[in-house]
C-alpha cells in the first residue's frame, strides 16, 4: 500500500504543478512557516487515538495469554481443550473479537496521519497495511517468534494476523481441529479455534509495536509539510478500500475469497480515514484561505463531502442494504475521481504556499 500511495503522491504533485527546486531534497529544504496553520488539534487527535489502540493491543494481548494457558493445561491438545472447556474456549474467543473489533477504528481513524506523515508511516506498514514475503515490495519489515520456538517470516500486518486467526480464516494460524464452540455440530462462520502459541506471539508484538507508536506520536513535532503530505497521499485512495469491500463477505457474501476485512465493513474504515483528513484540513485550511479563500472554502466543502457520502453508505450498510459489487464498482469510482480532484486542489495550494510535498 505505502507503494501506490508514494505513486499517487507523484502523480497528483505532476498534475498540480507544485512549486519548488526539484534538484533539493525535501530533508534539504527549509520548513516554511505558515500563518494560520494550527496542527495542535491533529496531534491531540492522533495521541488520544494511539493511546486507544495500545490499550486495546494490551486487552488483546491479556486476554490471549489467558487463552493460551488453558490451552497448556490441556497440554495444547485441542480436541480436549474443547471437550473440557468448550464454553470457557467460545467466551474467550468471542471477547478476544470483540477487542479486536474495538481496536479497529482506533487505528483506521487516525491512519490518514500515521500513513500520511512519512516519519510515522512505517507504523502503517507493520500495523494495518503490509503484506506477506510473497509480495517483498511491500511485505511487513519483521517475524513472529512463538513461545514454542516456531518463526513466521514476514507474515503480514498485525492486523491481518489477529483478524484471521480470531475468526479462522487463515488455517496456519488456527488450532487443528473443528471449531464448533457453540456445540451443534457444526462449524460456523465466526467460529473460530486460534492456535494459541501463534496467538500469543502476534497479539504480544502487536501490543509492543502500538507501545512504539504511541511513544513516537508523542514524538511527532508536525509541519505544514506533514499536513498537506497527508492529504495529498492519503485522499486519493479510495479506489482501492472500495475494491477491498467489494471483494469482501460485506459484498460477495459466502462467495468472498477474501481472508480479511470480515470483522468490520471497509466502508467504516473509509469513513475513519477521512474523518482524519477532514480534521487535518480544518487546520490548515487558514493558510489555504490567505491565498485563495474561493478556492480554500471549496476544497474544504469537497472533502467533508466526500467524507459524508462515505459515512451514509456506512450507515446504509450497518442499518441492512446490500450493496451488490457493480453498485461498489461505481461507488469507488465515484469516490476516486471526487478524491483525485481533491488532492489536486491541496497539491496546488501546497505549491502557492511554499510548501514541498514529501516522497
Amino acid at each position: 500500500m505505502r507503494s501506490q500511495l508514494l505513486a499517487a503522491l507523484v502523480a497528483v504533485a505532476a498534475l498540480a504543478g507544485c512549486g519548488g527546486d526539484d534538484t533539493q531534497s525535501t530533508t534539504e529544504k527549509q520548513q516554511p512557516v505558515v500563518a494560520g496553520t494550527d496542527l495542535t488539534p491533529v496531534k491531540d487527535y492522533l495521541l488520544d487515538h494511539t493511546a486507544r489502540l495500545q490499550g486495546d493491543t494490551a486487552k488483546l494481548a491479556s486476554q490471549a495469554a489467558d487463552y493460551y494457558a488453558l490451552a497448556r493445561s490441556e497440554g495444547f491438545d485441542y480436541a480436549k481443550l474443547l471437550a473440557a472447556h468448550r464454553a470457557e474456549v467460545a467466551s474467550l474467543v468471542k471477547d478476544m473479537q470483540a477487542t479486536y473489533i474495538a481496536a479497529n477504528p482506533a487505528y483506521e481513524e487516525m491512519e490518514g496521519v500515521v500513513a500520511g506523515v512519512p516519519s510515522l508511516a512505517d507504523y502503517d506498514v507493520i500495523i494495518d497495511a503490509g503484506g506477506d514475503k510473497s509480495d517483498p515490495e511491500n511485505a511487513v519489515p519483521f517475524s513472529v517468534r512463538t513461545p514454542a520456538g516456531r518463526t513466521f517470516e514476514q507474515p503480514g500486518n498485525f492486523f491481518t494476523l489477529t483478524e484471521t486467526a480470531l475468526w479462522g480464516t487463515e488455517p496456519a494460524f488456527a488450532a487443528k481441529v473443528a471449531p464448533d464452540l457453540d456445540g451443534d455440530g457444526k462449524a460456523e462462520f465466526g467460529e473460530a479455534v486460534p492456535d494459541a502459541d501463534f496467538l500469543l506471539a502476534a497479539t504480544r508484538d502487536f501490543a509492543a509495536n502500538a507501545k512504539d507508536l504511541d511513544a513516537a506520536a508523542k514524538a511527532w513535532d508536525p509541519t505544514a509539510q506533514d499536513a498537506f503530505t497527508a492529504l495529498v497521499v492519503m485522499t486519493p485512495t479510495m479506489s482501492e478500500y472500495f475494491e477491498a469491500w467489494k471483494n469482501s463477505r460485506f459484498v460477495a457474501g459466502r462467495k468472498a475469497d477474501e481472508k480479511v476485512f470480515v470483522a468490520a465493513s471497509r466502508l467504516q474504515d473509509i469513513a475513519g480515514i477521512l474523518n482524519g483528513l477532514v480534521l487535518i484540513y480544518d487546520s490548515v485550511e487558514p493558510s489555504v484561505s490567505d491565498k485563495d479563500a474561493q478556492q480554500a472554502q471549496q476544497t474544504g466543502s469537497d472533502l467533508k463531502g466526500l467524507h459524508r457520502f462515505a459515512v451514509r453508505l456506512r450507515d446504509q450498510e450497518a442499518g441492512g442494504r446490500k450493496f451488490t459489487p457493480g453498485e461498489a464498482d461505481t461507488l469507488g469510482s465515484d469516490a476516486q475521481d471526487r478524491a483525485e480532484a481533491i488532492a489536486g486542489q491541496v497539491s496546488q495550494a501546497a505549491g502557492q504556499l511554499g510548501i514541498p510535498l514529501e516522497n
